[in-house]
């Protein structure tokens, strides 16, 4: 048998190997049924150890990829065709609206803090996936080393040692920055208000996604902002040319995008359309509010870059936080607001004076001492594997005409229905079965996406999760009838 893998002399063995096999599945070069060479051939043919050929046979078989059948060898199991077609997009919305929150929103909302609920609705990792001990070491340790115990107001622009480790950090997407740069805040929804707030007034128009995660239409009302909605592209992001005809009629004051595995899309823009959507924005001086909070999630082999890696005249403000990918209560957040530091500075010493003391310092001490690097590595790969799973648990148990995304990092799919199926109608059957999903409905500003649903990735696959998936296509169907 010919040899399938040219194998490099970098990483581990075994990952290079299943990642490989991987990628020749998804490519429908190895199909569903088909033999794989034995743990021994595959031994001989790349000059490996049988127990690496086997690691690298577990590892697909973790990924849902692969089944053992007993006596008889190893099996694709995995089938890209269900899940070839990604959903559709959606005509753009004509004209500007003031954003409204219904009832669906609120409904959706409450379900998902209800702890007898399977939550497919919330993209955050679940406790198994997160390094508890290790935090409440770092957490010991910092209050241990702090002369205050930490008791004291942090610095207005936030804790120097956290500062540090997010510059140094932003290297990884491209960034040059130093603790100079950074502000932190609770959370990343607080650097978005403050953003918000630095560079528009109340009347003004804000260009977002569409789709796009619900909180953000939180933020627009609150703020008594005006929304355009710019469609987004399940693999390239925004649509680049209706934003640059829009603004030629519009009066766009910002622009609040997710550049890396939107919400609820996952999308990613190729680098060469953030450089020209950076290049864009600077030149008509309008500010790229750019919300990276998924960065670090990704499922390939580097961290992809942000839009701030290309802003050389300060008019993009980065911001992000460690709610998606480490701590989500311990609310560290930051911005790198670029020539909006000071308004920035301005507004946060307004409204919280200072982000909390413990939490920041624990945060800035995981990171110095290596573990946020390892715990990262741990969940990209657990979160890779999960959302493998669940798309093919998406593919067996709904009705073939489903189309599902096919995102490379994130937490989230986003799934496109048949259009007799009203995906509220849908949540609120399945609620009563004990399962949260998030209606399309609310990811617009109009209840568009009627047909689509948002499912998460972030939770454990397991029994409970495979039944859910069960129940769901059983309403999916019966609704479809």
């Amino acid at each position: 048998m010919e040899t399938i893998f040219h194998l490099p002399d970098n990483d581990f063995l075994y990952a290079q190997i299943s990642g490989r096999i991987e990628k020749q599945i998804k490519q429908n070069l190895l199909k569903c049924g088909d033999k794989l060479p034995s743990v021994r051939a595959l031994s001989n043919e790349q000059g490996i150890s049988i127990s690496t050929a086997y690691k690298a046979y577990v590892e697909l078989e973790n990924m849902g990829m692969i089944e053992a059948r007993p006596k008889s060898g190893y099996y694709v199991k995995y089938s890209p065709s269900r899940s070839a077609k990604a959903p559709e997009i959606n005509p753009p919305l004509k004209k500007i609206e003031q954003v409204s929150v219904g009832e669906m929103i609120s409904m959706v909302y409450r379900n998902m803090a209800e702890e007898d609920v399977v939550r497919l609705s919330r993209s955050t990792p679940s406790l198994n996936l997160l390094p508890l001990a290790k935090l409440s070491k770092s957490m010991t340790e910092a209050i241990r080393k702090s002369p205050s115990g930490n008791v004291n107001y942090e610095k207005l622009q936030g804790n120097v040692s956290l500062r540090k480790q997010i510059a140094k950090n932003a290297f990884n997407w491209g960034g040059i920055h130093t603790e100079d740069d950074v502000v932190t805040t609770q959370g990343c929804m607080e650097a978005l208000v403050f953003c918000l707030r630095a560079v528009t007034k109340p009347g003004d128009t804000v260009a977002i996604e569409s789709p796009t995660f619900f909180g953000i239409f939180n933020i627009m009302l609150s703020l008594d902002l005006k929304v355009l909605e710019i469609p987004v592209n399940p693999e390239t992001g925004i649509d680049i040319e209706y934003l640059t005809q829009a603004m030629d009629k519009v009066g766009i004051k910002a622009c609040l995008f997710v550049s890396n595995f939107s919400n609820p899309v996952g999308s990613c823009m190729p680098d060469d359309r953030k450089q020209q959507l950076v290049s864009l924005l600077t030149a008509r001086q309008i500010p790229l509010i750019e919300d990276d909070i998924y960065g670090e999630i990704y499922f390939g082999k580097s961290r992809p870059r942000t839009c701030k890696s290309y802003d050389t005249e300060g008019w993009v403000m980065l911001c992000s936080s460690v709610s998606k990918s480490l701590a989500p209560g311990y609310r560290v957040g930051w911005c790198i607001p670029g020539r909006f530091k000071e308004q920035i500075i301005n507004l946060k010493m307004m409204h919280t004076i200072s982000s909390a003391t413990p939490t920041q310092a624990a945060i800035a001490h995981f990171f110095e001492t290596g573990r946020y690097d390892l715990h990262m590595r741990n969940l990209r790969k657990a979160l890779h594997t999960q959302c493998l799973r669940y798309t093919q648990a998406i593919a067996t148990h709904f009705p073939a005409d489903v189309k599902i995304s096919r995102p490379q990092g994130g937490y989230a799919l986003w799934i496109e229905l048949n259009k007799n199926i009203d995906a509220f109608e849908l949540y609120q059957a399945a609620i009563t079965q004990g399962i949260s999903i998030a209606p399309g409905q609310i990811f617009s500003t109009d209840a568009r996406f009627t047909n689509f649903i948002r499912i998460s990735f972030g939770f454990s696959y397991d029994d409970v999760v495979e039944q859910s998936f069960i129940v769901l296509g059983g309403l999916i169907k019966k609704m479809g009838q």
